[in-house]
């Protein structure tokens, strides 16, 4: 869920109460983390592959 959504359906005034109370992370999230980035670049350098010329930031969408 979007903290933002989180923050106005719990009533917080300020993100970080919201973040502080319902975010946890641990050394398995952060590892899944690093795992989702290095996949997330085999991907793009296999695009720029595909194209011959890099990608522009603008072309790239978090997620």
């Amino acid at each position: 869920m979007n903290p933002k959504t989180l923050q106005y359906l719990m009533g917080h005034s300020d993100i970080s109460v919201t973040m502080n109370v319902y975010t946890h992370i641990n050394f398995d999230d952060a590892e899944a983390e690093f795992k989702r980035i290095d996949e997330f670049r085999k991907v793009q350098v296999e695009i720029e592959k595909k194209n011959d010329k890099p990608m522009s930031q603008k072309m790239l969408k978090a997620t």
